[in-house]
């Protein structure tokens, strides 16, 4: 027989971690100030359960969350239950139904963690949070616009301004190749080398439609560019409508938010599992992970919804850093009125149980930037 030592505690679950000092405070600050401005635009905050009934989570167009979806039993209802991977389609199932009666267009607001069975290409982890926003029952370009413009100026707060939102329209390709009546055998392989942006292949299966796919495939890049190429393309009626919306999304945005340069790349849809309109991914300068993403679909019953969902931990990866709390050492026997008033400056307090030998020396043991001496803060 052969001992084993027992797994140390600090061992987690792959793909989970713990979130220490100061991080963890630093990211619910950063938190805290997204769902400003999501509240000052008049987005009313919702919070969803972790755990729903899984016949419910992945109804309709959530089936296609499964792949990443944990499961278990409710020991009290033997039912199965899900761990939500996603919280949007927990805000529709919301708006749709215990928001049902309230008047349209519905905002709302959102924050919180989701668990998913694997990290996607460029992360590891399986225990992510979410914080974004709902825009429920309007069909405007305008309210796409308004998704966008307000998830721009949330990143300002964070101090996040070289920022790309790149808009895609998952439905064009398919509605274009649908229309135009390719042959069933060529539209898999054909849509297959869309994804891949593979020129040659969308030659091979595109027939007389390769010309058109395989400019919109050159077309992605700033929007001004992107959508002549579309204005020049002979698109189906579809697929021309479709265009066309994407153009007013962009020229509200530009009317919403002047200083944003979205991109647009009309033939991507990779990841785009339920959406059916204008989608949006949010991206920094010099950083390869997605930010945030969002869009338009249609939510429980039919209602139109668009919404867009940010990525905090990511945000602050790339926000410059955000300064942390000063910790001031308070010396035994402080007058509680003197560090009420400290806590009033912004101060975090750290009060001493016992006397000290050496206050300045605690003041350094215990992690504090400043210690109360002589009346006031001295740094140290």
């Amino acid at each position: 027989m052969t001992d084993h030592p027992p797994p140390s505690p600090a061992l987690l679950p792959a793909g989970m971690r713990d979130l220490l000092p100061p991080d963890a405070e630093t990211e619910a600050m950063a938190l805290a100030a997204l769902m400003e401005v999501f509240a000052s635009h008049g987005y009313g905050r919702v919070r969803p359960p972790l755990l729903e009934f899984e016949d419910s989570l992945l109804a309709g167009n959530n089936a296609a969350l499964a792949e990443q979806t944990f499961r278990l039993m409710d020991p009290g209802t033997h039912r199965m239950m899900a761990v939500r991977p996603d919280m949007t389609p927990q805000v529709a199932r919301i708006a749709a139904s215990r928001l049902g009666g309230a008047p349209r267009p519905l905002r709302l607001s959102y924050a919180g963690t989701c668990v998913q069975v694997s990290g996607g290409v460029l992360e590891t982890d399986r225990e992510v949070s979410q914080a974004g926003i709902e825009l429920v029952g309007a069909d405007s370009a305008e309210a796409d616009a308004e998704v966008i413009a307000v998830g721009s100026e949330a990143l300002a707060v964070l101090g996040l301004r070289r920022i790309s939102f790149d808009l895609t329209v998952p439905p064009l390709a398919s509605t274009l190749i649908t229309e135009f009546g390719l042959p069933e055998p060529d539209r898999a392989p054909l849509l297959r080398a869309l994804d891949r942006k593979d020129g040659a292949a969308v030659q091979r299966h595109g027939g007389a439609l390769a010309p058109v796919l395989n400019a919109l495939l050159l077309a992605a890049g700033p929007a001004a560019r992107a959508l002549e190429v579309l204005r020049a393309q002979p698109l189906t009626p579809g697929a021309r409508a479709l265009a066309d919306r994407l153009a007013a999304v962009v020229a509200a945005v530009e009317r919403r938010a002047p200083g944003l340069r979205p991109t647009v790349d009309p033939i991507e849809f990779r990841g785009w599992r339920y959406h059916t309109g204008v989608c949006v991914t949010v991206f920094a300068a010099a950083r390869h992970e997605e930010l945030g993403r969002g869009g338009r679909y249609v939510g429980p019953g039919g209602e139109p919804a668009c919404g867009l969902t940010l990525r905090p931990e990511l945000l602050l990866r790339a926000a410059p850093a955000r300064p942390t709390r000063s910790r001031l050492f308070l010396p035994f026997g402080t007058a509680a009125a003197t560090a009420q008033a400290m806590r009033a400056q912004g101060f975090g307090t750290v009060a001493a149980l016992d006397l000290a030998e050496d206050d300045l020396a605690e003041a350094r043991r215990l992690g504090c930037t400043h210690v109360m001496r002589n009346g006031r803060a001295e740094a140290l």
